[in-house]
């Protein structure tokens, strides 16, 4: 079984202790691709190091809603000097966070167009966060020329806000939320996901699955949630797997061998 965690952030202080053997529990379970999210200026320069130096690992760039007032016309272009590197291959994770307030809506909605503007120029796929703001965000991609490239991290929502995000052209990230029983919605919406639009994530160090709920998540437990969507929708592991995976290798372009 070959799985990518599409959305983790082992570069954050959480790993400095035991890095290393996280990326090696991450392989021993059959993780053998990763898309690191560098959501700041200040970790853009460390993703890109980490990714360097770990097999099947690449790089998603940009700026993060909660910190949408450091979008000015130099960061926009120090991230556009960035993202030519070789390993990025998304811009993410934008959008928009009305949960926290740390910005303002306007200031996130300017900083997640002009994001969206530059993922395009490059022809780079986006990577999507939004908490609380779910209408807002999709009439800004309704807005914003769709079809999109990329994928709706976190996803949550129930059948008919899939069937939107769909529409626009994306991929849904399905991560630790799915076991949780207090998430019937994004249940029954994993039912119903096309197989080809479907990818996997943990948001680790965030949201570890059931049983590891509670703790520090890391990408060997994506396993657990690869385990309860194969049991959602009564198919087996490994037909979760290699549907999971060829999507994500052909969206992110990571350098695995699959079938």
């Amino acid at each position: 079984m070959i799985l990518v965690d599409t959305h983790c952030h082992l570069d954050l202080p959480d790993f400095d202790n035991d890095r290393p053997l996280v990326i090696e529990r991450a392989r021993d379970a059959g993780v053998q691709g990763f898309v690191l999210i560098a959501f700041s200026p200040t970790r853009w320069e460390a993703a890109l190091t980490l990714a360097e130096a770990t097999p099947g690992m690449v790089v998603a760039l940009g700026i993060h809603p909660n910190e949408a007032d450091r979008y000015d016309s130099q960061v926009e272009q120090r991230l556009r000097q960035l993202a030519r590197h070789p390993l990025v291959r998304a811009i993410g994770e934008i959008g928009l966070d009305f949960h926290w307030k740390t910005t303002d809506a306007k200031t996130q909605e300017r900083a997640f167009r002009r994001q969206i503007a530059l993922a395009r120029e490059l022809n780079l796929p986006i990577v999507l966060h939004q908490r609380e703001a779910l209408h807002e965000l999709l009439a800004i991609l309704e807005d914003a020329d769709p079809p999109h490239r990329g994928v709706m991290h976190c996803f949550t929502g129930d059948p008919a806000d899939a069937a939107r995000f769909l529409e626009l052209g994306l991929h849904l990230g399905i991560g630790g939320i799915v076991t949780y029983r207090s998430a019937p919605d994004l249940r029954r919406a994993v039912q119903m996901l096309p197989a080809d639009r479907m990818l996997l994530e943990t948001d680790a160090p965030y949201l570890a699955p059931v049983p590891y709920r509670g703790r520090r998540n890391e990408p060997a437990f994506l396993r657990a949630t690869v385990a309860t969507i194969a049991e959602l929708r009564r198919q087996t592991e490994d037909e979760v797997a290699r549907a999971t995976t060829r999507n994500a290798v052909a969206l992110f372009r990571i350098p695995l061998s699959i079938e």
